[in-house]
């Protein structure tokens, strides 16, 4: 064939998808860009803001380079057979970005206020921080109705207490979410916890409060399988929330993040954690704490891709059910 004749173009790049990676705009997973949430099933939303961080900020680069990565994700689990994009409307809703982020607590308000409209609209929010202290507004405008329960993967309970005079901040957002009746302790599993502590007592407020917390080495002597089936049994049947926290992954796999802790469970466990949650009724999910500075290889942006696309799963299949 001479070089300046074109050949017709291949069918299945009618669809944005499948066309080359390397091309358009980075949205996350490839979805549409949509400023309008109406009619949408699942919105896909970064949250840029770190100004809870103790320590190393960064985690406001993570949902842009989260996009980035998420080009390398296709359209089907191929564990699960789930196809989202088949069951679900998604689209990307852009960025939560706060107009005043050095104002810690009104921050906070600008995020709920953004979510709260996403709620309105009956689209259920994935998320992608941003420090944890984001999972505390985004309850606050989707479990304003009821408290919901939660599947918290994590190297830490985050339930601890004032810190350097603020009550808001990453290690303390599911303290204050029970505090303000969003989140019921007796539905929450938290799930890694390790690392070296400061107080013995720091995550004393998950255990009083009834929140069902596996550390580390529990996790190695339960299994992977025996897990799931602790964390389908705490939710039940009721409205339930994924946050996952990138530093729960041993760094080695995400080393970009801002409170690393060693002795991590793997992405593949995550994985299969994340899988095993499918038929319960999920309305809504994170990915938090991914530092691309602390990164220069990309990989933890990566993984925080391929969670949030594990999330986006399960979640859309629970969303399918319920229409």
């Amino acid at each position: 064939m001479p070089d300046d004749v074109r050949s017709p173009d291949p069918p299945e790049l009618a669809d944005p998808m499948v066309r080359p990676r390397y091309t358009g705009l980075a949205t996350f997973m490839r979805v549409p860009y949509r400023e309008d949430p109406v009619g949408i099933d699942i919105g896909l939303i970064g949250v840029p803001f770190d100004g809870g961080v103790t320590n190393r900020t960064g985690a406001r680069h993570g949902p842009r380079e989260i996009r980035n990565q998420s080009s390398l994700m296709r359209k089907i689990n191929q564990a699960t057979r789930i196809s989202p994009h088949d069951i679900c409307e998604i689209a990307d809703l852009g960025d939560a970005w706060v107009q005043s982020p050095f104002r810690l607590e009104s921050s906070l308000d600008e995020i709920a206020e953004f979510f709260r409209k996403v709620h309105a609209a009956g689209v259920v929010p994935i998320s992608a921080g941003g420090d944890h202290s984001v999972t505390l507004p985004i309850f606050r405008a989707i479990a304003s109705e009821r408290p919901v329960g939660m599947v918290h993967f994590d190297a830490h309970c985050d339930t601890g207490d004032d810190y350097l005079g603020s009550k808001f901040h990453h290690g303390a957002p599911f303290r204050r979410a029970v505090e303000e009746r969003l989140l019921d302790p007796k539905r929450t599993i938290q799930i890694g916890i390790r690392g070296s502590l400061n107080d013995p007592d720091v995550w004393k407020f998950s255990h009083d409060s009834g929140m069902r917390v596996i550390y580390m080495e529990e996790l190695y002597e339960m299994g992977v399988k025996a897990v799931i089936a602790e964390a389908r049994q705490v939710v039940g049947d009721g409205p339930t929330y994924i946050s996952f926290d990138v530093d729960g992954l041993d760094p080695v796999y995400a080393p970009g993040t801002g409170t690393p802790e060693v002795g991590g469970f793997t992405t593949l466990e995550a994985q299969m954690m994340i899988r095993g949650l499918q038929g319960l009724n999920l309305i809504g999910g994170d990915v938090v704490e991914v530092a691309p500075p602390f990164d220069v290889s990309g990989n933890t942006a990566l993984v925080g891709a391929t969670i949030m696309f594990e999330i986006l799963c399960v979640v859309a299949h629970s969303v399918a059910a319920r229409k």
